[in-house]
């Protein structure tokens, strides 16, 4: 059987990421003019937290308890080989404007700094990033430099749930500054059932937006699976013999 997950190409070969950083000019592009997520057109609808716990750990007073409030960086518990796991959720991102970016990725190294000394899996849940609520490429750029060989030494994998075309063509982008080794690390998923067989699936407390839209593509996979209709055999008539008429 193959495996369901369809791992990033790996001709990747350059090391040297700090140096090829520094020549990635990202300021320049406008955002706009990237690719759109060309995902099945699918309802809005207001995401419903999946873990029964509605309220963040933190305390209000805390400098990161605005961005915890809105679950978008969560730990769900630990995967099939005992590691722990950390959820991204994309569409639980308030617009931009709403939301400070870099006090997000402050709150994400913060949350991997408890587990980053042992292995532990990553899941990106991409559905719900749009226009409205994605950050600037130039944020992307500067938010991998900070993610140094600490957090990328023990992450055992990454999975890339939904991807859309928007996800794709991000990480050809950044190819070049992917090493060899980290992106074998990152892998496709098209639907949360290709997960079940590394993660638990009923620990993670996926939005229930998620769910809905995963359904929904699957809804969309059995209608493409139109059946093919059966051949009928009918007996020969009475003047023909193997379908050749005798006259």
């Amino acid at each position: 059987a193959t495996d369901p997950l369809s791992e990033l190409q790996d001709d990747l070969n350059l090391d040297d990421t700090n140096q090829s950083l520094s020549q990635l000019k990202l300021t320049s592009i406008d955002n706009k003019n990237w690719p759109a997520d060309e995902a099945p057109a699918f309802p809005k609808s207001e995401d419903s937290k999946g873990s029964p716990e509605p309220v963040t750990h933190l305390q209000w007073d805390d400098p990161y308890y605005d961005i915890a409030r809105h679950h978008i960086v969560e730990v769900a518990g630990d995967d099939k080989y005992g590691r722990k796991v950390i959820l991204f959720s994309a569409c639980r991102m308030p617009p931009s404007h709403q939301l400070d970016h870099m006090k997000l990725l402050g709150y994400l190294k913060f949350t991997l700094d408890q587990y980053v000394e042992s292995d532990y899996t990553l899941v990106y849940l991409h559905h719900g990033l749009t226009s409205e609520n994605k950050p600037s490429l130039s944020w992307l750029r500067d938010a991998y430099r900070e993610f140094d060989r600490k957090y990328k030494k023990n992450i055992k994998a990454l999975y890339i749930v939904h991807p859309t075309m928007f996800i794709k063509t991000l990480l050809v982008l950044f190819k070049p500054l992917i090493s060899f080794k980290f992106g074998r690390k990152i892998f496709y998923a098209n639907f949360l059932s290709e997960l079940e067989d590394y993660v638990k699936l009923e620990q993670l407390g996926i939005p229930s937006q998620v769910q809905k839209y995963d359904e929904y593509l699957r809804s969309l996979q059995k209608a493409s699976q139109v059946p093919q209709k059966p051949t009928v055999l009918h007996p020969p008539l009475p003047n023909q013999q193997f379908g050749v008429s005798l006259q």
